[in-house]
């Protein structure tokens, strides 16, 4: 089983691979209960926003052994969640995420730093 802070980088690496845009990790652990970390992610189409969904999940258990425990959401809606208890991933398209602005909610959240290779972007 991996830790809340693998799975959330894990998850972020795999939307960048997939071209997911402006991508944060929000840190929630000691001001939420809601979950450990929130992953935020922008799709620039409907398609795109399936592709980024189906790939973090994919991906993201093939790598960490952890599957989701729910999904909601339709890419008509322009907002996906990928739920792992400990780690929420959201993806938006980029009007509807202006539109919520849960880093604004959460803007008290600190930001984990990520560092993306060039060659996890190609695997």
């Amino acid at each position: 089983m991996s830790d809340s802070l693998t799975l959330a980088t894990a998850c972020a690496k795999h939307a960048n691979e997939i071209q997911a845009e402006a991508i944060e990790v929000l840190d929630l652990r000691g001001i939420s209960s809601l979950a450990d970390f929130f992953v935020i992610c922008s799709a620039t189409s409907l398609p795109h926003l399936k592709a980024v969904s189906r790939d973090v999940r994919h991906n993201t258990e093939k790598e960490t052994g952890e599957g989701p425990r729910s999904s909601e959401g339709e890419a008509s809606s322009q907002w996906l969640v990928i739920d792992y208890v400990d780690v929420v991933v959201h993806i938006f398209h980029e009007e509807k995420r202006d539109f919520y602005a849960l880093e604004d909610l959460w803007s008290d959240a600190p930001r984990v730093e990520l560092k993306f290779t060039s060659e996890s972007a190609s695997e």
